[in-house]
This record gives C-alpha cells, structure tokens and sequence, in this order.
C-alpha cells in the first residue's frame, strides 16, 4: 500500500498537490521552515532536486510552524522566499502539522518509519526527512541534522531510483 493513497494535501500555490503523481519516484518528504537554524539546508535540498529529478526523484518540501513558530509566513510569503532565497524548484505543499492532534494524515503515515538511532514518533525537528520508494513504502527516515548530501542520505536516494 502506497504512503500516498487517500491523503489529500493542498499545494503551496493552492489547489490538490495530487501526491499520487510521485508513485514511480523517489521522493524526499521534508518538513521545511524559512527561520530555523537548519534552513540553509534548502540549499543542499535544491541540490539533490538538480541533481537527480531526471532520473525518477523529486523533493517535496512540507512546511510546518509547529516548531517555535518558525515558519509563520503566508504561502506567498513562504513561496517567494524559497525562490529568492535558494532558487526552490521542488514541490511543496500547504502547511501542516506534522505532531498532535492534528497531524496531517500524510505525516501519520510516516512517522512509525525508525531512523538509523531506531527514533519512531513525533517528528523531532524541522528538515526531518523521510524516504520514499517509487512503489510510495517509506524507507528511510534522517534526523534533522542530517544534511541533505550526508552519505547516507545519498546512498539511500541512488539505492531506490527507479531502475
């Protein structure tokens, strides 16, 4: 069963985000925010966008203010700064919750993922990542700190383009 069947997600922009289009990609779900200390991995994020989009992979940026009200911005204010910040590409949906009461139903799909330390749960951060395979089964989850172009964020990515 695909993490993508029955969510509904609106994108940034507004309108269905339609996350059924990533089956038969490799998609790294991030939860992103513009005033956090880990906000310059973007960079290392657009990067991975640039580098494999053309072979079956895509970002899909997911922000959320549920850590210190870090991303407090309007989804224009949210939009404009990612492009003229980092020149964001990759996709990115409405704001969410990714912990509580009102975890998204995107989130809760992928939260019983464990990372490398066996973590399971609440979302730790901003920038978690989490991996997923072009047949839509979570793979790998990363700790916030982990930046985008660590070696096992990479490997993992190579390890599940679609062939």
């Amino acid at each position: 069963m695909s993490v993508y069947d029955a969510v509904k997600i609106e994108s940034l922009q507004g309108g269905p985000a339609n996350l059924e289009q990533h089956l038969g990609k490799a998609v790294l779900i991030v939860n992103v925010a513009s005033k956090c200390g880990l906000t310059p991995q973007y960079a290392g994020l657009e990067s991975l966008q640039e580098k494999y989009a053309g072979r079956g992979f895509t970002v899909l940026g997911v922000p959320c203010n549920q850590f210190m009200g870090q991303e407090p911005g309007t989804s224009e204010e949210i939009a404009e700064f990612c492009s003229a910040t980092y020149g964001v590409t990759f996709p990115m949906t409405e704001k969410v919750d990714v912990n509580g009461d009102d975890r998204h139903p995107l989130y809760k799909k992928l939260v019983d993922t464990a990372d490398a330390e066996g973590h399971t749960g609440d979302v730790r951060w901003n920038f978690e990542k989490f991996l997923v395979s072009p047949g839509g089964e979570v793979v790998a989850r990363f700790a916030p700190q982990t930046e985008p172009d660590a070696p096992a964020v990479v490997t993992a990515i190579e390890a599940h383009l679609p062939k």
